[in-house]
């Protein structure tokens, strides 16, 4: 048994217990960063640092004060914030007085907010700001079991003239209770940790839901355990790391990595604040941030038009140097594979040494200058935008997991990564391909089920522990995984073809620097379509080139010029698919999908259903008049 495997196999009961070990171990190691305002509420924001003292003292007082609210092991207390310090720190006090943490998106309405406390039956709700307060508020009729609301935000813990004493309590008040009632039970907190069990209740999650309701993913103590053990055994992450946390924590992926850093103890930076990444990389200088593909689509699709408006020579030597870096990473990954290492001929090393000097250099520096690698799940990234970044020196590593298997099943293996498939399982993680394709799953990461429906978790949890996970995949000899697909998003058409869509719709985003999303259709119809929506920066970067300067965005989509231009990259994809998969007709958007429309999951993954309902009447039109065979 190797080193790795017996570390994970004599884990903790939970990552409580390894929180514990590391404030022990690295008392005054710098744990987490965060941002204040400037003193003068102006130019950039200050960052300040807990150390993993610092940070216990603040973990242990919110322990102790919900266990001074009564709050019991495996009871619920909901977190509804954005990603934060704060969230952090609640999550490891609710974990260490036994309680489960639920997690709810800040970006919730009222109504499913309700829905998911009242589910989990939430005691207490750990709200950000007034807004989430107010949610809670609003629906408190529906939620008698629901006896405290904590404000992290102290100016907003306002309570209002019907509320219930103590019904509102600031942050700063819970964790005087906590201070309070250490005084008198010192001992509690690590009472509360040395008697918690691995197959206890630790956090419920509850999925985005593509379609309906969400459902509670039951994730024990024991998972967080096996992840902070297992993502370190990777080589992923090292003690001198700097990560740079902005995914959502009430997310599955963004929570995993709150147990991996306790491991090996290297410091985070938190902001969940998206419009913040491209001004706070610089600043944090990380080693490893994980982020979601539209993210490296982003960057992509900015850098491609800041190329475009700077004439046509500077356009000309992106376009280029994008050949060079996707030729330099598709050869290097080749011969690692085959050698074990990373080479290329000499011509191709000239080329991108030249490149590097002309445009790679100025992407990573915007990164931050000292980027390891970028961590990417959640969603497909397509192909040829991995080889781009690898080539261009910012190593994208795809992994895969479902936040039934507690986010982090499979990871590409630092240097041996390989661009298109999602790595190898971790330590402890077994895997196998079901006759039809179908990934199943089975280890310590995976689910105890989901909340309150046995019937549901018949359907895709074995009684052996065997996880069906809904997607398509090929193991290569070694084992590195490919996904191909979701099963229920494979398409056959009229004529008996089937299509993955999602392939389609990867090569799309490489052809084209303009497009947000695409969404492929062709289900028992005679040929393939396609919804696209186009990235509004991007789109009016071109706009402004054209002479298109004093329109709106929704009168530049609806253009002429507009249908033209993706029109040319329909084209240009068409002549690298199969006859069948080819987009015959499409249509462009009236605006991006969001979140606030109700067509993107927090996590920005596409909710096809909605996107349908929606534009409906636009696929209808694209096969008006054709003859079904």
């Amino acid at each position: 048994m190797s080193d790795n495997q017996s570390l994970i196999e004599n884990r903790p009961p939970s990552v409580a217990n390894l929180f514990l070990e590391r404030v022990e171990e690295t008392p005054d190691g710098e744990a987490y960063r965060y941002p204040v305002p400037s003193a003068s509420g102006e130019g950039p924001d200050d960052w300040r640092s807990y150390t993993w003292a610092e940070a216990a003292q603040r973990v242990f007082a919110v322990a102790a004060g919900l266990m001074d609210l009564g709050v019991r092991p495996e009871e619920r207390v909901a977190i509804a914030s954005n990603t934060r310090v704060d969230w952090i720190l609640c999550d490891f006090g609710i974990l260490c007085a036994g309680a489960a943490t639920t997690t709810v998106y800040p970006t919730t309405n009222a109504e499913e907010t309700a829905y998911i406390l009242a589910d989990s039956d939430s005691r207490v709700l750990i709200a950000e700001d007034a807004e989430q307060l107010a949610k809670a508020r609003e629906r408190r009729a529906e939620l008698p079991d629901l006896a405290h609301v904590v404000v992290i935000e102290a100016a907003d813990a306002v309570a209002a003239e019907d509320d219930p004493e103590d019904w509102v309590l600031s942050l700063d008040e819970l964790r005087r209770r906590g201070a309070a009632y250490l005084e008198k039970n010192p001992e509690a907190v690590r009472k509360s940790v040395a008697a918690l069990r691995s197959d206890q209740l630790a956090t419920l999650i509850y999925t985005s839901g593509t379609t309906g309701r969400p459902k509670g993913v039951r994730l024990p103590h024991d998972a967080w355990a096996y992840m902070g053990k297992a993502i370190p055994a990777t080589g992923l992450v090292r003690p001198d790391d700097l990560q740079y946390l902005w995914l959502p924590l009430a997310h599955v992926f963004g929570k995993v990595l709150t147990a991996a850093q306790i491991e090996v103890g290297h410091a985070t930076a938190v902001d969940g604040r998206v419009d913040k990444i491209i001004e706070n990389l610089p600043v944090v200088r990380p080693t490893y941030m994980a982020a979601v593909p539209r993210i490296f689509e982003k960057v992509y699709n900015g850098v491609s038009a800041k190329a475009r408006a700077g004439g046509g020579a500077k356009y000309k030597i992106f376009t280029w140097a994008s050949a060079v870096a996707r030729e330099y990473a598709r050869t290097t990954q080749d011969n690692f594979r085959r050698t074990g290492t990373a080479s290329a001929p000499a011509g191709l090393r000239a080329k991108h040494a030249v490149a590097d000097k002309l445009v790679y250099a100025k992407i990573r520096e915007a990164f931050g200058g000292r980027l390891r690698a970028c961590i990417s799940g959640s969603a497909a990234l397509a192909p040829d935008i991995g080889f781009f970044f690898s080539g261009a020196g910012i190593h994208v590593l795809e992994g895969y997991g479902l936040t039934e298997s507690s986010a982090a099943s499979f990871v590409n293996p630092g240097e041996a990564y390989r661009t298109g498939t999602v790595g190898k399982p971790l330590p402890g993680t077994e895997v196998r391909i079901a006759e039809d394709g179908e990934i199943l799953l089975r280890g310590p990461g995976i689910m105890q089920g989901y909340h309150g429906l046995p019937e549901k978790t018949e359907e895709v949890l074995e009684p052996d522990g065997w996880l069906h996970t809904g997607d398509i995949g090929e193991l290569s000899a070694d084992g590195y995984l490919r996904i191909t697909d979701r099963k229920k998003d494979l398409i056959k058409t009229s004529g008996g073809k089937y299509i993955a869509p999602a392939e389609i719709e990867g090569q799309f985003k490489a052809v084209c620097p303009y497009v947000s999303n695409i969404l492929v259709y062709g289900a028992d119809r005679n040929y393939c379509t396609a919804l696209i929506a186009l990235d509004e920066p991007a789109l009016m970067g071109w706009a402004a080139e054209h002479g298109m300067e004093q329109r709106g965005y929704a009168e530049v989509v609806a253009s002429e010029e507009v249908r033209e231009l993706v029109d040319g990259y329909v084209r240009q994809l068409n002549e690298g698919l199969q006859r069948w998969q080819t987009i015959k007709k499409f249509r462009v958007l009236p605006r991006d999908l969001d979140i606030e429309h109700g067509e993107l999951t927090p996590s920005l993954k596409l909710k096809r259903p909605a996107v349908e309902k929606k534009f409906g009447h636009l696929i209808e039109e694209m096969y008006e008049g054709a003859r079904e065979k």
